[in-house]
């Protein structure tokens, strides 16, 4: 009886013990981090009364903790994905909420970080895997400095953040005060404990994080609440963990408890277990009366000196600001920062010469490339809806576009920045760069990019934007040949239903329908003539015009009278490429350059074609009439102009090579 009575009591132990593990396996709680398990990583070091900081005040660092063992999310045994996890934290900075950079949880299918950036990457993420689905990384980010290649809303937010640090959504650092019934701000970097709260409900996919002061109950309504889907994020086998980062401006990053469930709500914190921060540092008091007087002698003096100091710099970096830009202040970039980026428009920096202005490559505090392109005017006229314009094309968002960033105004030039691409023009790989080639398959690719990036101009986005530059110089090549149609300061925006045209004759020779230089109307079916020779000049490796020969599209209609109108293809492709796609682009190419404008189809059409989607129409040699210039010299000067300002301040004479370039090296 007794032996009976031990076996039961031995298998009731062992079973509680059992289920007590398999609890833990999902689910862990740190009242501080001594004896903890964590898996550390960087600059994060357990102190010994038990706080987790993981960065010091050194620049440019990171500091990762990880608990050690991953955890099932996406898995047939897994019912849900949904989580829940609290943290108390703590940015102490020597200077009072001018720290940085920040800090955030995060989930990740690996503890490798080697590859990712200090600053406003937070650690997480680098220049090149930034935004890429691959990263398989959800995090949501405490951020105290703003960063504007990810379009931070201030320095001092929350954000989700789905592999990419531009936030699926984001909000000021704020808390709903249940006992007062309103939002109360929040200082992220005020040195003050404060805690979050980030609960994932994977029945309702729906994604809540909640922040208040430490000792404060969990607010009521939550500061961010969005539906994601995160099946396809989450991978069955995932670490959750902790990083921080400094940049230039430096922070003590601390953790004060953790508590994580991945099967429920994570168990509450015990406020009085929880070990406190150092608090921020403090200025001396009581100084005595002599060293009074020599401190406020040494301050006047370095007031007067850093005054006329302020004045010298002012004037070197000083811009044209005017009452009616105030509503375009997020898109305006300061003098200063650009002028350090291209550090000082050095000669080693510039990139490109077009036809009204230089194009200098720039890279940001952040270390993102630029490039900025500096446009001389000497006036004033038509600049406010040339600004407007320019600040609408800044909200066009395309991969097959390149992003204009913003613009800055100084004295007598108006500055546009865009991102940098590093492979520099397509122009200059097909005809410069003897070096460099591009396959067929690479070409065919630019080609459907272009294309989409136009359809979408044309047609998809909130306004009618007509191009009315394009060609081989005015389409840049990304990091991995990706082509983006670049260079919108000829572009002009029209609402969708009105007559989409212009009256200013600019462009490009060889690039130009016979209408456009007839009327000077340029109209979304001129874009697609350009587009047509721009075809052709992609796959036969020649300009529209060069001096001495017959212009391109005469050249492939007379090949294809002569049954060979594959022998017009580049020389340099060696005659490796799809025969019938070939053909498809040379005699879609002479489709779009057409003479009668209602012949081209449109860029919807133009897609359809090159994605397979549709029949390219049945032409011949002889239906294919081309309004191509045929000589050079019966080519009248084209007057290169803003539509907005006078010809007198920004007109140029273009040639068939001039454009502004938004080149690589």
């Amino acid at each position: 009886m007794a032996a009976a009575q031990y076996l039961y009591l031995w298998v009731v132990f062992n079973l509680s013990l059992f289920l007590a593990l398999a609890k833990e396996e999902n689910q862990f709680i740190y009242h501080g981090f001594n004896n903890s398990k964590l898996q550390l990583g960087g600059l994060a070091k357990i102190l010994p009364n038990g706080l987790l900081r993981l960065t010091n005040t050194s620049e440019l660092e990171s500091g990762y903790a990880f608990y050690p063992s991953p955890f099932k999310f996406n898995s047939s045994s897994s019912q849900t994905l949904s989580f829940s996890t609290t943290f108390v934290f703590a940015m102490v900075s020597k200077a009072v909420n001018f720290g940085g950079n920040g800090l955030a949880f995060f989930i990740s299918p690996s503890m490798n970080f080697t590859g990712a950036v200090a600053g406003a990457y937070l650690g997480l993420f680098n220049l090149t895997n930034n935004g890429q689905p691959t990263n398989h990384i959800l995090a949501v980010e405490l951020d105290t400095v703003e960063s504007p290649e990810f379009y931070d809303i201030d320095g001092n937010h929350v954000g989700i953040d789905v592999n990419s640090l531009i936030s699926n959504q984001s909000a000021t650092a704020s808390y709903f005060s249940n006992k007062e019934e309103k939002n109360e701000t929040l200082e992220l970097g005020s040195g003050k404990p404060n805690q979050i709260w980030i609960d994932y409900d994977g029945t309702e996919k729906l994604f809540n994080v909640t922040i208040a002061p430490l000792k404060i109950p969990k607010p009521n309504r939550s500061l961010l609440s969005k539906h994601l889907d995160l099946s396809e994020v989450l991978l069955e086998s995932m670490y959750v963990g902790l990083s921080a980062a400094t940049g230039t401006r430096i922070s003590d990053h601390y953790i004060l408890g953790w508590s994580f469930n991945k099967s429920g709500p994570a168990q509450n914190l015990d406020v009085s277990k929880l070990p406190p921060p150092p608090p921020p540092e403090k200025t001396s008091e009581g100084l005595d009366r002599t060293i009074t007087v020599l401190l406020v002698a040494i301050a006047v003096v370095l007031i007067t000196v850093g005054v006329a100091i302020y004045i010298v710099r002012k004037k070197k970096y000083e811009e044209v600001y005017e009452d009616w830009e105030k509503e375009y202040g997020p898109h305006r970039l300061s003098y200063k920062k650009l002028y350090k980026a291209t550090k000082g428009f050095k000669e080693k920096e510039f990139i490109g010469q077009g036809g009204f202005g230089q194009v200098y490559r720039g890279v940001l505090p952040s270390n993102v490339q630029i490039a900025v392109k500096r446009i001389n005017h000497n006036s004033n006229e038509g600049m406010k809806q040339f600004v407007a314009e320019i600040v609408s094309m800044r909200r066009l968002r395309h991969r097959n576009l390149v992003q204009l960033r913003g613009y800055c105004r100084r004295r007598g030039e108006l500055l546009l920045v865009y991102d940098y691409m590093p492979n520099g023009s397509l122009d200059k790989i097909l005809y410069v760069d003897t070096k460099a080639n591009l396959n067929w398959f690479q070409r065919f690719r630019i080609l459907r990019g272009v294309a989409s990036g136009l359809l979408y101009l044309h047609e998809e986005w909130e306004q009618v934007v007509l191009h009315r530059d394009i060609k081989a110089a005015n389409v840049l090549l990304d990091a991995d040949l990706n082509g983006k149609l670049g260079d919108f300061g000829l572009a002009r925006l029209h609402d969708h239903g009105s007559n989409a045209q212009t009256t200013s004759l600019v462009g490009t020779v060889g690039y130009l329908a016979p209408e456009l230089l007839q009327t000077g109307k340029a109209t979304t079916s001129t874009d697609v003539f350009a587009f047509g020779a721009f075809m052709l000049e992609v796959a036969c490796g020649r300009r529209p015009i060069e001096p001495g020969m017959v212009d391109l599209a005469a050249w492939v209609i007379d090949c294809w009278k002569r049954g060979a109108i594959l022998g017009v293809s580049d020389p340099r492709l060696e005659g490796m490429y799809v025969e019938e796609q070939m053909e498809l682009v040379l005699k879609l190419g002479l489709l779009c350059s057409h003479s009668n404008p209602e012949t081209r189809p449109s860029m919807k059409q133009v897609t359809q074609y090159l994605d397979g989607e549709a029949k390219l129409p049945s032409i011949t040699p002889e239906s294919a009439v081309i309004g191509a210039i045929t000589a050079r010299n019966e080519v009248p000067d084209i007057v290169f102009s803003f539509d907005s300002l006078p010809e007198s301040t920004s007109s140029h004479t273009l040639s068939s090579v001039d454009s502004i370039l938004v080149l690589g090296r």
